[in-house]
């Protein structure tokens, strides 16, 4: 029991620097990719048919 009164404000301390860690790249646009997108479209290997 004593090991929870240093694990829980622990694993709290990094679940919060993970979601400002995630908001920050939120922020900074890295999950942007319109390179990515206008080439993409134009190639045959992504198409939106379903397999026959």
């Amino acid at each position: 029991m004593e090991a929870l009164a240093y694990l829980i404000p622990i694993s709290l301390f990094l679940g919060g620097v993970g979601l400002v860690a995630f908001f920050w790249t939120m922020k900074s646009r890295q999950y942007d990719d319109p390179e990515g997108d206008r080439h993409r479209i134009l190639r045959d290997d992504y198409d939106d048919k379903p397999k026959r």
